[in-house]
C-alpha cells in the first residue's frame, strides 16, 4: 500500500445531497519586465514620438517581437503595445502578414505602435470583447496558430479583456435584443426505442465504424456509435442525426466534408449514409402541437443572449482550461500565458457539449517543458490557489483519486487536489513540515461530506501564512492544516501536470471538469465566492415573447438557459420582462407554466407545473423584470443545442387559458412481495466507535485509539444489512476493540473504576483463583454490554430476564470465564505474573467488546 494511501482510510457516509458575470476583466499579472517598461515609457517618453528606445519581449515564445520604435504616446497605446502587440506580433501569429509595408490592417507593425494601435483600434470591441474582429476573424479560421480555432479566439478574447480592464470598458451588464420571432412548429423527435434505427443507420455504424467508435475496439473512441449495444450505439448516434436535414448530419459531413473513414468513395459513402438517416426519419411521426395548448413563441437554445462567465476573478490566472474546444485530443490553456501548458488527452476521456471534459479513466496532461512554467511562478510567489468546477462520478473513489497533480510519480509530487470517498484531499510539498509526497495532506472533515457526485466549486489555496485551504461552493470548510505552513522551495521542476490520474495511470478518478484554473496568488474568500456566483458554462438568456396573450408590448418569460451536459439543459431564473421602454405590467396571471420541446411538453421536469403567480407594477424592476420562480430544472436533449425547438404552454396566460384534463392515472399493480429481510441489523463503523466508546469509558478521542480508528475504519461496516458482513470486517472491529480495552486496562486510574476491587498487581494464578475474582472482571463488562439483568417478582416465576435479541447472559459469562482459564494455565516457564494478569484482562474485555454485543444493533 503506498504511504498516501494507507493516510486516506476515510469513512463512506449514507446520504448526499448539497447544493451552485462575463469572464474577468483581469487576467494574469503583468511581467515585471512589462512594469518596467511601462514606467520607463511615462519617464522617457516626449509626447509626439520623439522617444526611441529599445522595449524588452513580454511574449519569448511565439518567436522574436522586440520593438524599437517610437514611444507609445498615450496610456492606452501602452496598454495596446502590452496586451495586444506583445501577443500577436510573433511571426506564428500575426506579425508574418500585418505589419509595415505588407497586408492590412497592419495592427502588429513594428515601426511605430502608434501607427499600429490606430489600425488596431478598430478591430477591438473593448466593451465586448467576444465580438471583436480581432476575435471573429480568428474564429473562423483565419490564421490560427493552434489546431483549434476557437482556443486561439479565445486567447485572443482573454488578451481585449486585459486591455479593457485597463481602460475602464468592461460591458457592465447584458443587453437584452429580441430574438427572432418563430411560431412553433411541428416536429419529429427521437423515438424511446432503437428499433427502427437498427434497422436503418446501425448497420452500416457496425459495419465501417465498430473498428474505432466500439468499447471493444482495438484502439477505442468516443463517441461508441458503433457499440455492440444497440441501445448505447442509438444514444451516442442521436446528436450526430439531424432529423429535420439529414444531409446536414454529422455522421454525414464527417464523410463527404471531412472525409473521416471512408470505406470507398467519400462523396458516394455520404449519400449512402444520408439515405439511412433519410430512412429512418421516415419512420417517426410527426408531432403536432396541441391547438388548444396557450402557448409562446418558439426559440433555439442559439436564438439566446450568451450571458457566459461574467464577473470571474483571474487576474493571476497562470493557467486556464474552459475545454470550449469540444473536440480533438488536447484541451488547450487559454490563459495566454506563454508557453501555454496545453493537455494532450488519452485514455477514456469524453467532451461535454456544455464545456468540459467526462474521465472515464482517461487523463489529461500536459508536457513536463511546459508544465515547468508552473514551478518557475509559483515557486516565486509563494502561493497559488487551484479552482475546478467538477461533477465526481461517485462517492466510492479511494486512494485519493487525482483530480488535478502537478507530480512526479505516485509517491512524490508539488502538489495534488484529488477525492476519497465524501472527502476532498489537498496535499502540498513544502520545506518545513511535509515530505516529498505533500503529506501529511489536508483533508475535508468526514462528516461534513463536502464531495458529492455533484456538479461543485472546489478551490484549493497555499500561502506562507495561512498554509493549506480548502473551499466548497464559496464556502471555507473550516478544516484545519495539520501541518505548519512552509516555502516552496523544495517543488521538483520536473514534473509534469496531470488531470484525472498520475502520469502513471494509477490512482484515477472518475467525473468531469468544467473549469480549471491555476491562479499565482491564493484567492480571498470575497474572490472565491465571486467566481462560485459567476457560475461555469456556455450560458443564454432566452426571451420567450407573449405579447399576444399578456397585451404587454414587448411581453417576454425570460429564462436563464444552458447546456447542463451531454444530455440535458438547465432551465433557471424565470423572469417575466419587457423590452419596451417606459412600459410597467400590471395584473399578468401566470399558472401552471410548462417547457415545451420539439412540438410537445417535456415528458420530465416540469419545476413550474403548480406556477401560480401575478406580475404587478410594485413587484417589477424596470431593469431585471420580476421574478417569476426560484426553481430550475433539466430537460432533456433530443436533437442538440441547435436543433432541439423549445416553447412555453401555460393554464392561464394573461386573458388566455387552458383547462387541462389530467389523465386519470392506471391502478397500481399489486405490489410483488420482496426477499425475506433480516430481523436484525449490525452498527455502521462510527456507531461502532462510539459504542466502543461508551462501553469501555475511553474517549474516542484518545489519541492511542484515534491512531488505531484511522487505520482500521474504512474496513468497518458501512450498511446495516448484516446480509453484507465480512470476516475482514470483523477483523477491523477486533483490532479497535483491543485498543480500547488496552488504553483502559494501562490507564491504571480508568481500570480501577471500571474494575473495583480487582488486583492488578496479583500474579495471574491467584487473580483469577475464586469466583468472585472473575466476577470483578466479567460482571462490569456484561453490565456495560447487556444492562442490568432484571429480577422479576417470585410471583411470576422469580427469574432474572433479558432482551430476547440480546445475547443469554450465562452463555456469554461462560465464554469469558473459559477464557480467563485459558489465559491463566501456565507451563511451566511461562510467566503468571502480573503483567499476565493485566494482558488476561484486556484479552477478556477484547472478546467481550468486539463480539456481537457490540456489532448486532
Amino acid at each position: 500500500m503506498h504511504n498516501d494511501t494507507a493516510q486516506f482510510q476515510l469513512s463512506f457516509s449514507t446520504l448526499f445531497a448539497r447544493p451552485q458575470l462575463r469572464k474577468s476583466v483581469l487576467r494574469r499579472t503583468a511581467l515585471l519586465s512589462c512594469v518596467f517598461a511601462s514606467a520607463l515609457l511615462v519617464a522617457c517618453s516626449g509626447g509626439s514620438g520623439q522617444a526611441t528606445e529599445e522595449l524588452p519581449n513580454t511574449n519569448p515564445d511565439s518567436g522574436d517581437t522586440s520593438y524599437s520604435g517610437p514611444a507609445p504616446e498615450s496610456e492606452d497605446v501602452q496598454n495596446y503595445k502590452r496586451y495586444i502587440w506583445d501577443n500577436l506580433a510573433a511571426e506564428n501569429r500575426c506579425g508574418s502578414c500585418h505589419i509595415e509595408g505588407n497586408q492590412s490592417p497592419r495592427f502588429v507593425r513594428g515601426d511605430d505602435v502608434n501607427l499600429a494601435h490606430g489600425e488596431g483600434r478598430e478591430l477591438v470591441n473593448l466593451g465586448s470583447p467576444e465580438d471583436s474582429r480581432l476575435v471573429t476573424k480568428v474564429a473562423s479560421g483565419h490564421n490560427c496558430w493552434l489546431a483549434s480555432p476557437d482556443a486561439c479566439a479565445e486567447i485572443i478574447t482573454n488578451y481585449i479583456e486585459e486591455w479593457a480592464s485597463a481602460a475602464g470598458s468592461v460591458a457592465s451588464s447584458i443587453t437584452l435584443t429580441a430574438p427572432t420571432e418563430r411560431e412553433v412548429g411541428a416536429s419529429k423527435s427521437f423515438p424511446a426505442s432503437s428499433a427502427n434505427f437498427a434497422t436503418t443507420v446501425y448497420p452500416l455504424l457496425e459495419e465501417y465504424c465498430s473498428g474505432c467508435h466500439s468499447e471493444d475496439a482495438g484502439t477505442a473512441q468516443q463517441p461508441y456509435i458503433a457499440s455492440a449495444d444497440v441501445d448505447q450505439a442509438y444514444e451516442a448516434s442521436k446528436a450526430r442525426m439531424d432529423l429535420d436535414s439529414p444531409e446536414k448530419s454529422r455522421l454525414v459531413v464527417r464523410l463527404g466534408t471531412d472525409f473521416h473513414n471512408c470505406w470507398s468513395n467519400c462523396s458516394e459513402n455520404a449519400d449512402t449514409m444520408a439515405a439511412a438517416i433519410k430512412n429512418f426519419v421516415d419512420g417517426i411521426a410527426v408531432t403536432e402541437v396541441d391547438p388548444n395548448w396557450v402557448i409562446s413563441k418558439a426559440l433555439y437554445l442559439t436564438d439566446g443572449i450568451v450571458a457566459s462567465g461574467g464577473g470571474r476573478i483571474e487576474n493571476n490566472a497562470i493557467a486556464l482550461y474552459e475545454f470550449k474546444s469540444g473536440s480533438g485530443t488536447v484541451a488547450y490553456d487559454t490563459s495566454g500565458v506563454n508557453p501555454a501548458i496545453n493537455l494532450n488527452l488519452s485514455g477514456d476521456v469524453e467532451w461535454l457539449g456544455s464545456w468540459g471534459i467526462q474521465l472515464n479513466g482517461g487523463k489529461a496532461q500536459g508536457a513536463t517543458a511546459t508544465s515547468k512554467r508552473l514551478f518557475d511562478t509559483l515557486s516565486g510567489t509563494g502561493e497559488y490557489t487551484i479552482e475546478a468546477w467538477v461533477a465526481p462520478a461517485n462517492v466510492v473513489q479511494e486512494g485519493p483519486a487525482r483530480i488535478v497533480s502537478y507530480s512526479g510519480g505516485n509517491d512524490i509530487r508539488n502538489f495534488t487536489l484529488g477525492q476519497a470517498m465524501y472527502n476532498y484531499t489537498f496535499q502540498n510539498r513544502n520545506d518545513a513540515s511535509t515530505d516529498a509526497n505533500g503529506m501529511p495532506a489536508l483533508i475535508t472533515e468526514d462528516m461534513a461530506e463536502r464531495a458529492q457526485a455533484t456538479l461543485q466549486h472546489v478551490v484549493a489555496t497555499f500561502d506562507p501564512i495561512n498554509g493549506r485551504r480548502l473551499y466548497v461552493n464559496g464556502e471555507f470548510t473550516g478544516d484545519a492544516d495539520p501541518v505548519a505552513p512552509g516555502l516552496l522551495s523544495t517543488w521538483d521542476d520536473t514534473f509534469a501536470l496531470v488531470l484525472g490520474s498520475e502520469a502513471s495511470n494509477d490512482f484515477a478518478w472518475q467525473g468531469s471538469i468544467r473549469l480549471l484554473a491555476i491562479h499565482s496568488r491564493a484567492l480571498n474568500q470575497d474572490d472565491i465566492l465571486t467566481n462560485f456566483e459567476a457560475g461555469v458554462g456556455e450560458k443564454y438568456m432566452l426571451l420567450f415573447k407573449v405579447e399576444e396573450q399578456t397585451d404587454v408590448p414587448q411581453g417576454y418569460v425570460m429564462f436563464e438557459v444552458q447546456q447542463y451536459d451531454n444530455h440535458g439543459y438547465l432551465f433557471s431564473e424565470p423572469k417575466f420582462i419587457t423590452l419596451e421602454d417606459g412600459v410597467t405590467p400590471d395584473g399578468v396571471v401566470i399558472q401552471g407554466m410548462r417547457i415545451g420541446i420539439n412540438g410537445r411538453e417535456a415528458v420530465v421536469g416540469q419545476a413550474w407545473a403548480n406556477l401560480d403567480t401575478t406580475v404587478t407594477a410594485t413587484d417589477y424592476d424596470p431593469a431585471s423584470g420580476q421574478k417569476l420562480s426560484p426553481l430550475g430544472t433539466i430537460i432533456t436533449l433530443e436533437k442538440g443545442p441547435t436543433s432541439d425547438e423549445f416553447f412555453l404552454t401555460f393554464e392561464r396566460l394573461g386573458n388566455e387559458e387552458f383547462v387541462r384534463i389530467e389523465a386519470t392515472p392506471a391502478a397500481p399493480a399489486t405490489p410483488a412481495d420482496l426477499a425475506p429481510q433480516p430481523r436484525i441489523g449490525i452498527r455502521r463503523f462510527e456507531q461502532i466507535h462510539a459504542a466502543l466508546s461508551a462501553a469501555t469509558g475511553i474517549s474516542s478521542a484518545n489519541s492511542a485509539v484515534v491512531e488505531t480508528w484511522e487505520k482500521v475504519k474504512q474496513q468497518l461496516p458501512v450498511e446495516a444489512d448484516v446480509r453484507g458482513f465480512l470476516a475482514a470486517q470483523q477483523m477491523g472491529i477486533t483490532q479497535l476493540a483491543v485498543k480500547y480495552c488496552s488504553t483502559l486496562v494501562d490507564d491504571t486510574s480508568a481500570r480501577a473504576s471500571y474494575f473495583p476491587g480487582f488486583d492488578f498487581s496479583a500474579a495471574a494464578s491467584s487473580a483469577f483463583d475464586t469466583d468472585a475474582k472473575r466476577a470483578q472482571i466479567i460482571d462490569p463488562l456484561l453490565e456495560k454490554l447487556l444492562g442490568r439483568p432484571i429480577a422479576w417478582p417470585a410471583a411470576v416465576g422469580g427469574h432474572t430476564a433479558q432482551l430476547a435479541t440480546a445475547p443469554d447472559e450465562s452463555a456469554v459469562r461462560a465464554e469469558l470465564d473459559e477464557l480467563i482459564n485459558i489465559m491463566t494455565t501456565c507451563s511451566s516457564g511461562t510467566a503468571c505474573d502480573a503483567a499476565r494478569t493485566a494482558t488476561t484482562v484486556k484479552a477478556t474485555c477484547a472478546a467481550a467488546m468486539g463480539s456481537a454485543m457490540i456489532l448486532i444493533h
